[in-house]
């Protein structure tokens, strides 16, 4: 063999063991770039799979968050309303003018001659000029919306006829029928 054809064979066989190789290279490259993509896919699916759970999540929470603050809103408006028909309730009880008020004091006058005979009156100063005419000892004038108070000579005792407690009574006995005219409440 000459010289030129060995360098010939020794060209071709390198050539050929370059091709496999590079065909070698190519085919480890490929499944190289499929398990990447494969790994990167899953990755991506794990990913897209958590944050789908956690938009779900923080959907749930949102949502949670709004009724409740809708819910604090509705309690505080319906607590202002309440305050508002509570205060124009006593502010109509504490008028000079509220109708048959006169026969409110004559009853109570009436029951407390029955629970405190030799007691001291102390009118409310809106119905002194009414009470005056009663068969009580008229003492100094009291706080409130109207009604007046019996106390013991010695101050041991005092017997509340003031329109101011026995309004405070009713309307504990009948928030809920307040509460259920004002809101629809069953």
């Amino acid at each position: 063999m000459t010289l030129d054809a060995l360098a010939k064979e020794i060209a071709t066989q390198a050539k050929a063991e370059a091709e496999l190789i590079i065909a070698d290279a190519k085919q480890q490259a490929k499944k190289i770039e499929d398990e990447a993509k494969s790994e990167a896919m899953k990755f991506s699916q794990g990913v897209q799979s958590r944050a789908e759970r956690e938009s779900a999540q923080l959907s749930v929470e949102l949502v949670a968050s709004a009724k409740q603050a809708n819910q604090k809103h509705l309690l505080i408006a319906r607590r202002e309303e309440l305050d508002n028909t509570w205060e124009t309730i006593r502010s109509s009880v504490g008028s000079p003018d509220l109708e048959g008020r006169s026969n409110i004091l004559s009853e109570l006058l009436s029951e407390a001659s029955i629970n405190g005979g030799d007691m001291i009156l102390k009118p409310v100063s809106t119905d002194r000029k009414e009470l005056e005419k009663s068969d009580f000892a008229l003492g100094d004038d009291i706080e409130g919306l109207g009604g007046f108070i019996l106390e013991s000579k010695d101050g041991s005792i005092v017997l509340d006829y003031r329109f101011d407690s026995r309004l405070d009574e009713a309307w504990k006995e009948n928030i809920r029928e307040v509460n259920n005219i004002l809101f629809g409440n069953k």
